[in-house]
Parts: C-alpha cells; sequence; structure tokens
C-alpha cells in the first residue's frame, strides 16, 4: 500500500472513530499489525503489541468506572462478571467489527492469506491498541468516550437485562469484612424421590447456622441460605446484634 493511500485510510479510520488525532503516529502504530513489520526487508517502525497492553487498562478502567455508576447497589462479585463479559474477546470483536477495523489495517502478507482480518483474537487485539492510542493523544476523557461509544451496543445489553442476585457472593464479601472468615455451606437434609428431591442446606458463620434454604438444588438451597443470613444480617446490623464468630479460646486460657 502506498503511502499516500494509507494516510487517506488513516483519516477514514479516525472519522470512523470520531476522534481527531494531534499526533497521527499513535494512529498509525494502532492500525499496524506485528506480522507488517515483521516482513519488511528493514523491520523498523511501530505495531501495536504494546499498544494493546496499555489498552486493555484503559479499557479495564473505563469500563470499571462505568458499570460501578450504572449498578451502584451491586456487590463486587457481579460487576466484575458483567465487566468480565464486556472485555471478552468475543464482546470487542463485535465491537471491531462495526468500526470495521479488520480493513483498516496493515497486515503481513501471511497474517492476511489466513484470513487475519477476521480473528477475534486479531480484532479484539485491535481495538485496544486504538483504545491506547487515542488515550495517549488526548487523555482519559477522549479514550473514555471512544470506548463507551464503541462498546455502546454491549453496554446497552448489559445494563437491559436483569442482574442476577448471586446471594453467595454478597455473603462471603460481607462475612470476610466483618469476621475475616468464609461462611460454610452443610447439606443437612435431602428428601423425596430422584425426580423430586429437596435439599435442605445451612449456612453456618463462626459456627451459628444464620440461613436455612430448601429447594430442588442444592446450589439453589445455598443460595436460599445466603439470602436469609444476608437478611438476617442486615436486621441484626441496624439492631446491633450480629456477633462475631466465636474463635477457639487458647490452651491454657
Amino acid at each position: 500500500m502506498a503511502q499516500a493511500e494509507w494516510e487517506v485510510g488513516m483519516r477514514e479510520a479516525a472519522h470512523a472513530f470520531g476522534y481527531t488525532f494531534v499526533d497521527a503516529r499513535f494512529l498509525d502504530a494502532a492500525l499496524t499489525h506485528k506480522s507488517y513489520i515483521n516482513e519488511l526487508r528493514e523491520r523498523t517502525g511501530s505495531h501495536n503489541e504494546r499498544l494493546e497492553f496499555l489498552g486493555d487498562a484503559v479499557l479495564s478502567l473505563v469500563i470499571s468506572e462505568h458499570l460501578a455508576a450504572a449498578f451502584p447497589g451491586s456487590p463486587e462479585g457481579v460487576l466484575s462478571k458483567l465487566k468480565a463479559a464486556l472485555v471478552s474477546e468475543p464482546s470487542l470483536a463485535g465491537a471491531a467489527r462495526r468500526l470495521h477495523l479488520g480493513q483498516r489495517l496493515r497486515l503481513g502478507r501471511g497474517e492476511e492469506l489466513t484470513g487475519g482480518r477476521d480473528k477475534p483474537s486479531l480484532l479484539a487485539n485491535a481495538l485496544e491498541a486504538v483504545i491506547a492510542a487515542i488515550y495517549l493523544d488526548g487523555g482519559l476523557a477522549a479514550a473514555q468516550t471512544f470506548t463507551r461509544r464503541a462498546l455502546a451496543e454491549e453496554l446497552r445489553a448489559v445494563e437491559n437485562r436483569p442482574v442476577s442476585q448471586d446471594y453467595k457472593t454478597q455473603c462471603q464479601e460481607w462475612c470476610q469484612r466483618q469476621f475475616e472468615s468464609l461462611p460454610q455451606y452443610v447439606t443437612v437434609r435431602e428428601s423425596g424421590p430422584d425426580h423430586q428431591k429437596q435439599f435442605e442446606v445451612h449456612v453456618l458463620i463462626g459456627g451459628d447456622v444464620l440461613g436455612i434454604g430448601t429447594v430442588s438444588s442444592k446450589k439453589g438451597a445455598e443460595q436460599r441460605a445466603a439470602r436469609e443470613a444476608l437478611l438476617k444480617a442486615g436486621e441484626s446490623d441496624r439492631l446491633g446484634e450480629v456477633r462475631a464468630p466465636r474463635r477457639p479460646v487458647p490452651r491454657g486460657a
């Protein structure tokens, strides 16, 4: 590709990204795959591998901040699962395809022949590189605007679906904060025929039963028990009745 043609392509890419670069070298590097540099006779120039590393960190910050604001009542465990889905390879590759990012890259001949322009991993990495390029050129606010626009479809899907309640994770986090210990789940009873079996699970915190759950699956019973424990803990917190777990009495005490 001639340099003049490449420069036109970069301007079109910047327009599609909704951002005007002060230093076009950042965009040049972001759109250049390592395979392209490796096939040059001199093997000189910048490619997007280091930018991918930085872009991953910027993406993580932007998405974490967005989710914390969008779901103020959700625990860390739920937010982590939402974030993992949003920054996953399929999510990023989908956003990259909407920006026609694959067609805008400089690839080596070998990568081109093996379908590199539509490889999910290559597209996801290239999108992270673009995020980093915008961050380096225009700062965090510019990178945040671009990231939210690029992933708008994925963000809307997350915000419009109900967030499942993971009571076990919430209970675990509460126990760690309050007592620096983990809850223990004990199946105390299984009843009924195989096709209608009921499980009764107790959750113990410091040796005390704080919640009981009885449903047709062990995992469901654990969730019910954790939910009951959290409800009791919430009431007890307001009344000052939460006791720390019983700790072993040192020998000789």
